[in-house]
């Protein structure tokens, strides 16, 4: 059976990384391939994760195989996570959960956890609310915290793949570091000698000077050299021992170490490495350890003995890199398997799981996970802890649960408070409820809490949050909270807005105090305009309100007002008879005109002269409705448009509203010599009408000719040149424009296009007048049919036949055949 604290450890591995699946549709039996691709990209190194666990097992794969069968499971159900598979990546489902569960190697609360977090159950890493933690499996335990973390502490900080924690190999470095081969130095004199020299340190660990001879520095500090080179180089130059001589060494290029990394790291091998690199270089570079490996004992081996041995936590808690040592060519960083880890979840500052050391208590807990939050309470903390195997029962109590009591914790801070691995601590947070206060709300300048004294009266809240004037003066609420959790509802009554009480009530602490508006219960009352104004509606209603004040927030009147009298509707005081308003005029002046030259001279149009002044102001009451009247016939002019062959086209304005057609031709001095008055083209715009057909040369010869329309405003004339050219179109075997001759009818035209096509239906031909009249082909009955005569400028258009104009007429010949012959048929039975 598998070890159960490497499941646990396997069990943490996949709760930190299912934040990264959150979101993801859980799947039943297997995820999708965009699920699965989706879970490699996010964390490519999850599922080899899982099956390097399992291969820590020590079970073989016929092993699983044959107690999931003896289970009623799959064989093949955890092939994706036995060491050594291939294929795609297939994320935990529940039915993995329940085949774990099935085998005993996990408790119902370690299954409950994983479900919590896993794609599809889960919120993000941080914001969790998982009320199934280990050992939290019954309604009587307290609900975790929201924030409850499964994350190993320090893992992420190896994660980021912009974290390479490489030295500088062009930069400085201390006095301590070791000379090597490969390493390449700078010499530089100055003084009465001036020169520099490269040197580079040989294989066997020299360098040589220009006229100083070799010198061995393998292994030799950096602070050393300058000490042997100052007194050899005073063998050559005096001035070094003179001071008038100075020199300089320093490092050009580092070399490189070749180191190994073993253990379990995330990415074990052999690195090369800057000289300057240190353990935590070696980490970084092998992408720190993995989720079974420790943070707390990273071990430097040299020659096959211990170095030093770096506690990542110091780094990461105290920024303390003392044991950070440097590495040398041949080293190798071990990282061994993690000690004794422990959750903790609630009110600390980094919830997270942590490892600690053999003599680390829960005091070292706290002060890793950032120490206790401002809302935490130090009354208790929680441990649920795994019963060790030698002390169970078999009965399946495998937890238990310890109450660590505030004496321990505030008197050492839990210092003398062991803890085991496995355990999960919870911090719980302070109650929600906030004593010694009561709230004021509603009509109040400053709502909100305040602090509650004894003997304080409901008189002392009110001034202190300091009462609106429109306050309701009738009732104040005190909703009261009884020992037993239920309310009851109190009230006063103010004498005045400044806070004094007829009945001043003592209060008690968590009263709630409402204060009420009177605008709260005001309806919106409001006053309408309409009619000659500029922008008509309803408006807010404001007491003392006049009809004047009412047309400037219209905009003002129109130049169409009547400013004689206006009207105003208004509610009846009585309702009787169906009466639903009552209706008042009242007078007005010029002085509603707003728009006036410095002199008081109005600027508008003219119209029916108004009172100068005196009109009285009309106070306005809630609900009035104002119509301003317009002038009887007032308008601004109108205007038509006349083109072409006149004498003097041009836009004119109508001078009456009877004015007709033949009136606009003679006040723009008649038609040219040019002029085709039967070619006319009148389109009038109003009400989308479009062309009109008129008969020009009627209505100049007769004034009260049908033809001689009265003007609008908008209508637009043309008079056209004469055209003496008829146009042939439509369903004709040759469309065609030929020159007009008088007197010739529409078959004439028809002819000259080629005559009708076979889906031409020259019988319903039409002629489309200059004048834009239209006249068709009249048939009638036994008679010839009667031809319209197209003019010059005409246009003659053949349609095309109806289809079901040819079965109508089918029809009509079997229905005359059929009477042919039943007459036929009574004439012969006459005859015998």
């Amino acid at each position: 059976m598998m070890p159960f604290r490497l499941l646990r450890s396997l069990l943490v591995t996949v709760c930190f990384f299912a934040p990264h699946l959150a979101g993801a549709q859980l799947p039943v039996t297997k995820p999708t391939p965009a699920q699965a691709q989706a879970l490699l990209q996010a964390r490519p190194d999850l599922v080899a994760q899982l099956r390097q666990r399992f291969v820590a097992s020590g079970m073989t794969k016929d092993q699983i195989h044959a107690r999931l069968a003896a289970e009623g499971y799959p064989e093949d159900l955890l092939d994706a996570y036995i060491g050594g598979a291939t294929g795609d990546a297939i994320p935990p489902t529940d039915d993995v959960f329940k085949a774990v569960r099935a085998l005993g190697i996990a408790g119902d609360s370690d299954i409950a956890v994983l479900q919590g977090q896993m794609p599809g159950k889960a919120q993000s890493l941080g914001t969790t609310k998982s009320t199934a933690i280990a050992g939290r499996d019954s309604t009587n335990q307290p609900k975790p915290p929201s924030d409850t973390s499964f994350a190993i502490f320090g893992l992420d900080l190896f994660r980021g793949a912009t974290s390479q924690f490489e030295p500088n190999a062009a930069g400085p470095v201390d006095a301590n570091y070791k000379l090597g081969a490969g390493d390449k130095l700078v010499l530089i004199l100055t003084g009465d000698v001036e020169a520099s020299y490269s040197l580079d340190v040989t294989r066997e660990g020299f360098i040589v000077i220009p006229q100083v001879g070799q010198i061995f520095v393998a292994n030799v500090t950096l602070g050393q050299l300058d000490q042997l080179l100052r007194a050899r180089l005073a063998r050559v130059y005096s001035g070094i021992g003179q001071g008038t001589t100075r020199f300089s060494i320093s490092v050009a290029r580092l070399r490189s170490n070749q180191i190994y990394v073993v253990g379990d790291a995330l990415r074990p091998g052999s690195y090369t490495v800057s000289s300057a690199g240190t353990a935590l270089t070696a980490l970084y570079a092998a992408g720190g350890p993995t989720v079974n490996g420790s943070l707390r004992r990273v071990e430097v081996r040299r020659a096959g003995k211990v170095v030093d041995a770096l506690d990542v936590y110091d780094y990461l808690v105290r920024g303390d890199a003392s044991h950070d040592v440097r590495l040398e060519s041949g080293d190798v960083v071990f990282v061994p398997v993690h000690g004794t880890r422990v959750q903790v979840i609630g009110e600390v500052a980094r919830p997270a799981v942590y490892e600690l050391k053999p003599d680390e208590t829960i005091a070292d807990l706290v002060r890793y996970s950032g120490g206790f939050r401002a809302t935490a309470s130090r009354q208790r903390v929680l441990v649920e802890r795994i019963v060790p195997p030698t002390q169970r029962s078999g009965s399946g109590s495998d937890r238990i649960a310890l109450d660590i009591a505030s004496d321990a914790l505030q008197a050492t801070g839990g210092a003398g408070v062991a803890l085991q691995n496995g355990d999960v601590v919870t911090v719980f947070p302070i109650s929600e409820r906030v004593r010694n206060r009561v709230v004021v709300s509603g009509n109040v300048y400053q709502a909100g809490p305040q602090g509650f004294t004894p003997g304080m009266k409901l008189s002392d809240a009110l001034r202190k949050a300091g009462l609106q004037a429109d306050t309701y003066l009738g009732e104040v609420s005190i909703t009261r909270l009884r020992s037993d959790s239920t309310r009851e509802q109190l009230r006063a009554t103010l004498a005045d807005s400044t806070g004094s009480l007829i009945n001043d009530l003592p209060l008690h602490e968590s009263d709630e105090i409402t204060v009420y508006s009177v605008t709260a219960f005001r309806p919106d009352r409001f006053v309408a305009v309409g009619g000659a104004v500029r922008s008509g509606g309803r408006f807010p209603y404001r007491e003392g309100m006049t009809m004047r004040d009412l047309i400037l927030l219209a905009g003002g009147v129109q130049e169409s007002a009547l400013l004689k009298e206006a009207e105003i509707a208004r509610l009846p005081a009585s309702r009787d008879s169906g009466r639903t308003a009552t209706t008042v005029r009242v007078p007005l002046d010029s002085t509603y005109l707003f728009e006036r030259k410095p002199n008081g001279e109005y600027v508008g149009p003219p119209g029916l002269t108004a009172p100068a002044s005196g009109a009285p102001e009309v106070v306005l009451k809630p609900y009035d409705n104002v119509l301003i009247l317009r002038q009887p016939n007032w308008e601004l002019q109108r205007t038509v448009v006349l083109a072409g062959e006149v004498r003097y086209p041009g836009s004119y304005a109508l001078v009456k509203k009877t004015e007709r057609l033949s009136d606009l031709i003679a006040r723009a001095g008649g038609l040219t010599d040019e002029a085709y008055a039967s070619g006319i083209v009148f389109n009038r715009g109003q009400a989308n009408l479009g062309r009109v057909g008129v008969d020009l040369p009627s209505a100049l010869r007769q004034y009260d000719s049908h033809d001689n329309l009265i003007l609008r405003d908008g209508d637009n004339i043309t008079i056209p040149a004469y055209n003496a050219v008829v146009t042939i179109r439509g369903a004709v075997n040759q469309p065609a424009t030929v020159a007009y001759v008088p007197g010739r009818g529409i078959d004439y035209y028809i002819s000259a296009a080629g005559g009708a096509s076979l889906k031409g239906d020259d019988g319903h031909a039409y002629v489309t007048q200059p004048s834009g009249k239209l006249e068709a082909v009249h048939t009638r009955f036994l008679l010839p049919a009667s031809m319209p005569r197209p003019m010059a400028g005409s246009v003659v258009t053949v349609p095309e036949k109806d289809p079901a104009d040819k079965k109508d007429y089918i029809a009509l010949t079997g229905t005359v055949a059929q009477i042919i012959a039943s007459t036929v048929a009574i004439i012969v039975a006459l005859k015998r």
